[in-house]
């Protein structure tokens, strides 16, 4: 079977994957490694099979040394050519979270348990370009599988295939993963709202000391993630470090990001609210989500963003 025709679903139950175990680790066994001629592996067998008839049609014993030493080569080939994926460890790595549009990426990390180097291995995502490295004895890589994505929820990476054609391009040895993990996509993120449709803000109850975007009330060490409009360049400028313009306001930063006050569908409901939670916390309002099956009360923050992207991705997808 070559490596680049696709599995009939007939099929799939006799091939044996390297599935990840409770740490979530996938380890390629003896077993679990397929091995086929390519092209140039078949062109040179051609060759072989031309330089011994000629031997034997001329009885010349340096055509026949030839030969078999070449046809032994090719043998040692292929015991190369299997240990290069045999032992072979993967585990996922970081997988970041995207709207529905973009590519989710998924981090293989491999493992290489043995002494000795490992040429040449390859990653391939069925339908993409693949990926590769060399790995050295005791080391440890890092390979970036990337996928499109089309709609919001928990998308899994399924099979994936690790191959090998070290150390002569001859043959090519290959096994098929499983690794169990998930990316996930949040809605995309649907047209700015005008005000009349956008969730209304509440007052404020703590008058002007609280975070808002109308009165500066003073300066504080930079903090990753603070909007570059708030930083204060000039003192950059005048090597007093990198601050952040603080800023208050009797104008409330509470806002409710409400399924009900929306029309449309599922969908259209969900991009909606997405935008709502980009622009809230980009102008770092404090905010809530409802939906009809989960209420997140109002906070501020990247984690709290998360949390209600997450929600909004998940809506309706639950087991």
């Amino acid at each position: 079977m070559h490596p680049s025709l696709k599995i009939p679903h007939s099929l799939i139950s006799f091939l044996r994957f390297s599935r990840a175990d409770d740490a979530g680790r996938a380890r390629i066994r003896p077993r679990q490694i397929y091995i086929f001629p390519t092209g140039y592996g078949f062109v040179f067998a051609a060759l072989l099979m031309v330089m011994l008839l000629g031997s034997i049609n001329y009885a010349n014993n340096l055509g026949f040394l030839l030969t078999f030493l070449l046809a032994g080569l090719g043998l040692v080939a292929i015991i190369h050519t299997w240990r290069n994926l045999l032992g072979l460890e993967l585990k996922a790595g970081r997988i970041d979270p995207v709207f529905a549009g973009q590519q989710a990426c998924f981090e293989i990390h491999l493992l290489n348990p043995y002494r000795r180097s490992r040429p040449s291995i390859q990653l391939l995502l069925q339908g993409y370009a693949p990926v590769s490295t060399d790995l050295e004895p005791g080391a440890t890589g890092c390979l970036t599988l990337c996928m499109d994505t089309r709609s919001r929820g928990e998308i899994p990476l399924g099979r994936f295939r690790v191959s090998t054609h070290y150390p002569l391009g001859l043959l090519r040895a290959w096994s098929y993963v499983e690794l169990n993990v998930h990316a996930l996509v949040y809605p995309a993120p649907g047209p700015r709202m005008p005000p009349s449709e956008a969730p209304d803000y509440t007052k404020s109850q703590s008058g002007d000391r609280g975070v808002g975007a109308d009165d500066f009330i003073g300066l504080r060490q930079y903090r990753p993630g603070d909007p570059p409009a708030h930083v204060n360049w000039k003192a950059l400028a005048r090597e007093q470090g990198l601050q952040t313009k603080m800023f208050g306001g009797d104008r409330a930063e509470r806002r409710w990001l409400d399924w009900t006050l929306l029309a449309g569908d599922v969908e259209i409901r969900l991009s909606s609210l997405c935008r709502g939670v980009l622009d809230a916390c980009d102008q770092q309002l404090e905010f809530g989500l409802r939906l009809p099956d989960k209420e997140i009360s109002p906070a501020r923050g990247q984690a709290h963003r998360h949390q209600c992207l997450a929600a909004l991705a998940r809506f309706g997808k639950q087991a």
